[in-house]
């Protein structure tokens, strides 16, 4: 039997969407599991591995938002949220619930599939596989190491298990120790996005990865600084 590409939770409460993204997903490789509302999907997620969500913004009941919110508590699972077009403030609550990517719709099946794969690439630890050359692409600090290749964290010797938009804000502080970024900079170049009115994704994001690098090493989310009235700098000196 063939090695799977991956594990992908399908979550829409629209039947003939979920039965589409199944089909082209499933002629790329991988293996789908389905869900038709939010609380199914949560239960499915964290009772279960999988290697990315796909999971619609306006679900019943419980929405893609309050799935996302509540998932993030528990796991790191890579999500595409799904989204009518023209749904501003949903996105950016998403983005601050944890969403890793959008798909607005109407979408082509094959745009699914190339967001898909561009997202495990970004969320995968074992990239560096792939490649015949040792992992060179190393950001080390005195408390932090940062293979790029590998897209791996690690603190004080334990590795820590961060989102995709996580590791890329890290990532993104680390190469340039002591440049002060204000949050517009980061909302558009980490989350390729230009949206002016509410910036507190990047707050977000900053509190998150800061905890979790807390539990590990308090000396390594010291490095994650705010500049008051600014931004965010990584300093990178003892």
């Amino acid at each position: 039997m063939d090695q799977k590409e991956g594990r992908i939770l399908i979550v829409d409460d629209e039947e003939r969407i979920r039965k589409l993204i199944k089909m082209y997903l499933e002629r790329e490789n991988y293996e789908t599991e389905e869900a038709e509302n939010g609380e199914e999907a949560l239960q499915m997620a964290l009772s279960m591995n999988f290697d990315l969500i796909l999971l619609d913004l306006m679900l019943p009941g419980m929405d893609g938002i309050e799935v996302c919110e509540k998932l993030r508590e528990k796991k790191a699972t890579p999500v595409i949220m799904l989204t009518a077009k023209g749904e501003e403030l949903n996105r950016i609550q998403g983005f601050e619930a944890g969403t890793d990517d959008y798909i607005s719709k109407p979408f082509s099946p094959r745009e699914v599939i190339l967001r898909v794969k561009a997202l495990l690439r970004r969320s995968s630890t074992t990239r560096f596989l792939e490649t015949d050359t040792v992992s060179k692409n190393i950001i080390v600090f005195p408390h932090l190491t940062i293979d790029h290749d590998a897209h791996k964290v690690i603190a004080d010797g334990k590795e820590v298990n961060l989102t995709p938009k996580e590791y890329e804000l890290l990532h993104y502080l680390a190469r340039t120790p002591d440049k002060v970024y204000a949050r517009e900079q980061l909302l558009k170049d980490v989350w390729n996005y230009e949206f002016f009115g509410d910036l507190r994704t990047v707050d977000t994001h900053v509190k998150r990865l800061r905890e979790k690098l807390n539990k590990v090493s308090p000396d390594a989310a010291s490095m994650i600084a705010t500049v008051w009235g600014v931004g965010y700098k990584f300093e990178g000196a003892e």
